[in-house]
């Protein structure tokens, strides 16, 4: 499922205008990326958590070239499942 089919899924489920059900996805989605642009964690009990994981810089090759180069330290965002959907995808 994509975002676009969220939104449809979101709109026919709860019957309303799909701008209505764009505007809900984007707040939620925009608000999980504030939490997370600020370091903060998201927690979603039966689903999962968000959180920011911090990688420092190494020496990294260019694939094409060969050549070494400078990695800078970024954050990245990482999910880990909860254990719940863990159980329901696997047909526990």
């Amino acid at each position: 499922m994509n975002k676009s089919e969220l939104i449809m899924a979101l709109a026919d489920k709860e019957n309303i205008a799909e701008k209505d059900a764009d505007k809900t996805v984007n707040m939620v989605f925009g608000g999980f990326i504030d939490t997370l642009k600020k370091g903060g964690r998201i927690e979603i009990r039966g689903f999962g958590t968000f959180h920011i994981r911090e990688y420092g810089a190494y020496e990294g090759r260019n694939p094409k070239s060969g050549e070494k180069t400078q990695v800078n330290q970024k954050k990245l965002p990482f999910f880990k499942v909860g254990k719940e959907l863990k159980e329901k995808v696997n047909g526990k």
